[in-house]
């Protein structure tokens, strides 16, 4: 209630200076009540997410200690009957990278004091029949390579309905009576022995807990786009996901991967059905993570978010095309997600979460309809300027305020992170104060260039799930690297002409206007060479190199993704 409370009066206060900024001119009364809608809803959106960094701030300072604990689980002792399965769903991934980091998994829980406990599955719902004999080939090998050391199986499902979820529902049907708990790895996912062994102990620590989300840390890639992600993951995201665990608590986010699931209650309360209807938004769940965790909650057990166990890891896509592909499935999937949100039994926090996932892509919808409105007015009323700090704007002061509080929202959490990194003495591990500075600025700079980019596309994305368009974004495979020139003037050309044609009659008919269209209309006019040039590898070394970007698993690479990476 206080999160909701102070997002709401922040909201008001913003609102408040927007209309009164309004109040000069009323000769366009509809198109100002749509702006000032818009704004209400964006600047809540802002200003939620700011809070939420606020706090994960603040937890870094003053841990909270109604979250889990670490100490208390690390007493904790494992009985035999703790039999726990760790399942990796795969579906077309390239066999070789994903039996090198599972093998890098096996060897290090080995080395735990309780590998007894685990068994391994591979559960395979590939279909293309080269990768198929190429995960048997690797599958047999690597099975060599453990010895009787583990347990490892294959399973290739033969009627592969309801994708991820179908797949880790079949294997509860078929051996989940077997074990107590069932870790859930992706393809890229790697996990040291000692963080599984410790999701067990905190299960057992927690009778009443049913699911135990980690916070994997990105690696593994060494693209710019990759690099910038992988950064902005480790500096600023753990603000953002310290907040989300001090506001959650037990109603927390399931990511699908990276966690620990207990068994039983997950097969009794958590089977999805189809969601009714036809379009884009009905038939079968995609985004089943979240609507199973807010399950798993009305069942009575907690999902918790912990944020400081180490040894948790995954990759981040390697070029912003592909980044784009995984955002339209997942788009999909939380628009659906929200049809749920009245679901009875569901707790508010869980409730909340639908909401935001959906929002996290409707947002984009709605800064585009924003800025075309305000650019429209600004079109429409171009008598309306006052003397404010830029005149050439067309703004008055109180608006430039009011842009002004925006973006500090927006890019102080950044300059928060960094604060919290260099107070706690973790600055070396990032190459320094300096490179710490200078990474963070690059990274705010090169994140602001891409953000129209996503809006573009993430507006194309809800327009696709909500109309049922066959609007295409395809991509390169997982496995690549760098995108083609060609390639990128193919998907970004229409875009691209397009805001150029805007930007052109713009300046013809109000020149001065055109300066509101400049921090949105050049990256967009540039796309095709931002992508591009972040999607090289050698822009991400060099860089490297010279310690920007630089973050801790790749200034000393941790023992278990060594052995992924040989």
């Amino acid at each position: 209630m206080f999160l909701l409370g102070l997002v709401i009066a922040c909201t008001l206060v913003a609102s408040k200076l927007l209309a009164y900024t309004q109040s000069t001119n009323n000769a366009h009364p509809v198109l100002h009540f749509i702006q000032l809608a818009l704004f209400v809803m964006l600047f809540g959106w802002v200003t939620a997410g700011f809070v939420t960094a606020l706090m994960g701030f603040w937890v870094q300072w003053r841990p909270d200690p109604h979250a889990l604990s670490l100490a208390a689980a690390r007493r904790q002792v494992l009985r035999k009957n703790a039999r726990t399965a760790i399942i990796m769903p795969i579906c077309n991934e390239p066999a070789g990278p994903v039996f090198s980091g599972l093998r890098a998994t096996c060897e290090s829980l080995f080395e735990s004091e309780a590998a007894d406990l685990f068994d391994v599955y591979v559960l395979s719902d590939t279909y293309d029949t080269l990768i198929r004999e190429q995960e048997l080939e690797a599958f047999h090998a690597l099975r060599q390579q453990l010895g009787e050391r583990c347990r490892l199986y294959y399973r290739q499902r033969k009627l592969r309905i309801r994708r991820k979820a179908g797949n880790v529902a079949d294997f509860c049907r078929r051996w989940g009576k077997n074990y107590r708990y069932m870790v859930v790895l992706d393809a890229d996912s790697v996990m040291t022995g000692q963080s599984i062994t410790m999701l067990v102990r905190l299960m057992e620590a927690h009778p009443k807990a049913g699911i135990i989300q980690t916070a994997p840390r990105a690696c593994g890639v060494e693209t710019l786009h990759a690099r910038l992600q992988q950064f902005a993951g480790r500096v600023a995201g753990r603000l953002f996901t310290a907040g989300m665990q001090y506001w959650q608590l037990g109603e927390s986010h399931y990511w699908g991967h990276n966690a620990i699931i207990r068994i039983e209650p997950f097969m009794k309360h958590c089977a999805l059905a189809k969601l009714p209807g036809h379009g884009g938004l009905s038939g079968e769940i995609l985004s089943h993570d979240f609507v199973e965790a807010a399950l798993m909650r009305r069942a009575g057990y907690y999902t918790w978010l912990i944020t400081d166990l180490e040894g948790s890891y995954e990759q981040q896509p390697s070029n912003l095309m592909e980044e784009l592909q995984r955002d339209r499935r997942w788009c999909q999937g939380n628009l659906m997600n929200f049809r749920l949100i009245n679901e009875p039994g569901f707790q508010p926090v869980h409730r909340a979460m639908l909401f935001t996932g959906a929002m996290a892509y409707v947002s984009a919808p709605l800064w585009l309809a924003f800025l075309l409105v305000s650019l429209g007015l600004r079109l429409l009323e171009p008598h309306v300027s006052s003397a404010g700090l830029f005149p050439w704007l067309g703004m008055s002061s109180t608006l430039e305020l009011l842009w002004a509080f925006t973006l500090t929202l927006l890019f102080l959490p950044r300059f928060l992170a960094v604060i919290a990194i260099i107070g706690h003495g973790e600055q070396t591990s990032y190459g320094g104060t300096l490179a710490l500075i200078k990474s963070a600025l690059m990274e705010a700079v090169l994140s602001a260039l891409q953000a129209p980019i996503r809006m573009i596309a993430h507006t194309l994305f809800v327009v696709t799930a909500l109309t049922g368009l066959n609007l295409e974004w395809k991509s390169p495979m997982r496995e690549a690297h760098s995108i083609l020139w060609g390639d990128a003037w193919r998907r970004f050309m229409p875009m691209m002409a397009f805001v150029a044609s805007g930007m052109i009659a713009t300046f013809h008919t109000h020149h001065d206007a055109l300066w509101w269209l400049l921090p949105v209309g050049l990256p967009l006019l540039f796309a095709a060479p931002l992508t591009v040039l972040t999607s090289e590898s050698r822009w991400g070394l060099i860089l490297r190199y010279r310690q920007w970007l630089l973050t801790p698993e790749e200034r000393i690479t941790p023992a278990v993704l060594v052995r992924a990476w040989a």
